[in-house]
């Protein structure tokens, strides 16, 4: 027959084993929950940036950077530095009959090409995933010169059909995560969000 003493011990014992799981739980879960709230935060900073885009604001403009910058001011995003990149591309597709028609060659025919890129923040963090236009073909407010025979400026766009005059404006955005890297088996983590419109 067990005492009272050897009941409370063994309690003891058994409260010890268990609390180490569940901080570590409760840990993870806290972590989880801080991301996902940062997530939805890039998300919507993604569509607010695409919306202000495609309606005709002029982010090459260091006043409407601003606008951004104070959009996601918890997340510390900076007109050309800062800890996160918004990167906004408008593109259109050109079909081969245009090349021929204008005798170009080489052209980016029956392709969709990126006709402007605009980076606000730090472009170091983040490629775009749809295409980089070799930087000297941009001019101040982000145009592609010679968008329909330079290579770099063909977009990798799986998720977009246009047809000849039709455009598209893409919103991309990232956010590091460095409360989610583990030392030793993953860094670099962080959130990026896409919008289309």
């Amino acid at each position: 027959m067990t005492t009272a003493r050897q009941r409370r011990g063994a309690a003891i014992i058994e409260m010890a084993l268990l609390a180490f799981p569940l901080m570590i739980l409760l840990f993870g879960m806290s972590v989880v929950g801080l991301n996902l709230g940062r997530h939805l935060h890039v998300a919507q900073i993604c569509r607010d940036a695409g919306s202000m885009y495609v309606r005709g604001v002029d982010f090459s403009q260091d006043s409407n950077k601003d606008i951004l910058v104070r959009l996601a001011y918890p997340l510390g995003l900076e007109r050309t530095s800062g800890n996160g990149v918004v990167i906004l591309s408008k593109i259109t597709f050109i079909p081969q009959a245009t090349c021929t028609a204008l005798a170009l060659n080489p052209c980016n025919g029956d392709k969709h090409v990126i006709m402007q890129r605009l980076v606000i923040g730090n472009a170091s963090l983040k490629q775009s995933e749809i295409g980089t236009p070799y930087a000297p073909l941009l001019d101040a407010k982000g145009l592609v010169t010679n968008f329909m025979s330079e290579p770099s400026a063909v977009a990798h766009v799986p998720f977009i059909s246009l047809s000849a005059d039709e455009y598209a404006y893409v919103s991309e955005t990232y956010f590091p995560s460095p409360d989610f890297d583990l030392l030793g088996f993953q860094t670099g983590s962080g959130n990026y969000a896409r919008a289309l419109f």
